[in-house]
């Protein structure tokens, strides 16, 4: 996979999110208010993905912003993350009517997007939010899907668009606003798992920040010494 400069994400990214707010690849796009796209630094190594935009989230064109946002800024929290650090986006990129669940025809339409957005922002660790979202990234991971009961809590590796990543699952925010125990085994696997996987990856962007620093320095001392030899008066050996 080749490279992209900065520059060149930032507008492969700009022309992924409009291509999402035109699309009309499946019949959520005559229900919708708004698509929304996803929201966060293209350079996260974090990405939330969740299932589909709630009510809120389609008045507004922005994902997890209601009371199941409230809450899942509280649960990075817990991981060590403020919510600006981290992407988020859904797998379905439209909300279904009355809240549904997404069909699968309309997670096919639409998984094309969520591919580019991982291949664009190149995340480190998904967080995968609800059953959806665990089902679909695990199974793109060569992973198999059982039960959120089971494999909740759980991390997995794998590599999804070309991008080596971990893949952390757990229950949807909005599940444990409807069923309040379960937000202790949200709070757990945010506390636990999730949080050793960020501090991994701090650890790593430190390690690879002073690498990054110290080959500077070492080309910047070549490039000296190179300048100094090619400035030098030539020696008579004679």
């Amino acid at each position: 996979m080749i490279a992209m400069s900065p520059g060149n994400v930032e507008e492969e990214y700009r022309r992924l999110v409009e291509e999402i707010q035109n699309c009309t690849k499946c019949r959520l796009y005559k229900t919708r208010r708004n698509p929304v796209p996803g929201e966060g630094p293209v350079t996260a190594h974090v990405m939330i993905v969740g299932e589909a935009p709630g009510r809120n989230e389609d008045m507004q064109g922005r994902p997890f912003v209601g009371a199941a946002g409230q809450l899942l800024t509280r649960l990075l929290e817990l991981a060590g993350l403020k919510r600006e650090e981290v992407y988020i986006t859904n797998i379905v990129k439209c909300r279904p009517p009355g809240n549904r669940d997404p069909q699968d025809d309309e997670v096919e339409a639409c998984l094309p997007y969520l591919l580019r957005q991982i291949q664009l922002i190149k995340p480190r660790l998904i967080i995968a939010v609800g059953r959806h979202a665990a089902r679909r990234l695990l199974e793109l991971a060569g992973h198999r899907w059982h039960s959120m009961t089971t494999q909740h809590g759980k991390v997995y590796e794998g590599v999804i668009a070309g991008v080596r990543l971990k893949i952390a699952v757990t229950y949807h925010p909005a599940a444990a606003l409807y069923k309040p125990p379960l937000r202790n085994k949200l709070e757990e696997d945010f506390k636990g798992p999730i949080a050793r996987v960020v501090a991994e990856i701090g650890k790593e962007s430190i390690e690879e920040g002073q690498h990054r620093e110290t080959e500077k320095v070492r080309g910047s001392r070549q490039s000296t010494l190179l300048d100094f030899f090619s400035s030098s008066p030539a020696r008579d050996h004679g």
